[in-house]
């Protein structure tokens, strides 16, 4: 199942590309328009889907595709979470960490695809491509082999960091400020229930910064993988349904380049993960 928010709307999106579906109006107001709605009665959608009226399906265009959750009451984003992305940075993870570096995005950075996203006035900002993972049912306290049971879904992410803020002295602590610009957390272009893998944690992502690749990994790779992400969280804070966790980023940033790499006016990037999609976003002079 593909669920999208079309320009702030929750539609399902036919299996054959041929079209989305306005959930709302399909299901005769059972369900919300409201994409972060949605969430709540994620269980509900689940089982209507199959069912949804094929004939009710129009023509979009992803230009008009918004964040799947444009407005979570929570955003995790995780750190140094791929062991190549760690030895890039210079960062000594050990043979076996206790725990993923925790951080959030705030809600304001938020967008969808094909953004044009206006880059800070003397900033370096930096592009980190992740598999976002959004929470379906309440979480608190879970086991990791129950994990994928109260995931809604996964999409493609864009963690844009500004790393002037991000590090400013005296201690690098301003993670959340560097990563929070408008714009910031492009988001897209739809949701992927995780039964529509083989295997959910095994997924080929990466990036394309006009059109050379810059990122290019599994995220089997990962660190911690989705389940154990969210029995770590979860054991601290409730995962509430709509809450967005970015998983963090492989190696292949710019600020790690000889010589760095940072985004510039004009720039296209075009992150993707495999089985969902392909997330475009470009850059403007502020």
């Amino acid at each position: 199942m593909r669920v999208a928010n079309l320009s702030g709307r929750a539609v399902l999106l036919a299996d054959d590309g041929g079209g989305a579906i306005d959930i709302a109006e399909a299901g005769g107001g059972r369900f919300p328009a409201d994409p972060q709605a949605l969430y709540e009665v994620w269980d509900e959608l689940r089982d209507w889907a199959p069912g949804a009226p094929s004939a009710a399906a129009v023509p979009y265009d992803q230009a008009r595709l918004r964040a799947p959750a444009p407005a979570p009451r929570q955003i995790f984003a995780i750190g140094v979470n791929y062991r190549d992305h760690a030895e890039e940075s210079g960062i000594d993870v050990g043979d076996r960490p206790d725990r993923p570096p925790v951080f959030t995005k705030f809600v304001t950075c938020l967008t969808g695809q094909d953004a044009r996203v206006a880059l800070p006035k003397d900033g370096l900002t930096d592009w980190e491509t992740e598999l976002v993972v959004v929470i379906g049912r309440r979480a608190a306290g879970v086991a990791a082999e129950d994990a994928w049971d109260h995931v809604a879904g996964v999409t493609v992410g864009q963690d844009l960091s500004e790393r002037l803020t991000q590090l400013a002295p005296p201690q690098p602590q301003q993670y959340s400020l560097g990563k929070s610009y408008p714009g910031f957390g492009p988001m897209g272009p739809w949701l992927v229930t995780p039964d529509e893998f083989g295997d959910p944690d095994d997924l080929e992502i990466g990036c394309d910064l006009n059109g050379e690749r810059m990122q290019h990994a599994r995220t089997k790779d990962m660190i911690f993988s989705v389940p154990q992400l969210l029995e770590v969280l979860s054991a601290v804070a409730p995962l509430l349904p709509g809450d967005a966790i970015f998983t963090g980023t492989p190696a292949g940033i710019g600020g790690t380049r000889t010589p760095p790499r940072f985004l510039a006016p004009g720039d296209r990037l075009e992150s993707f993960v495999e089985g969902v999609g392909t997330l475009r976003t470009s850059f403007v002079e502020a």
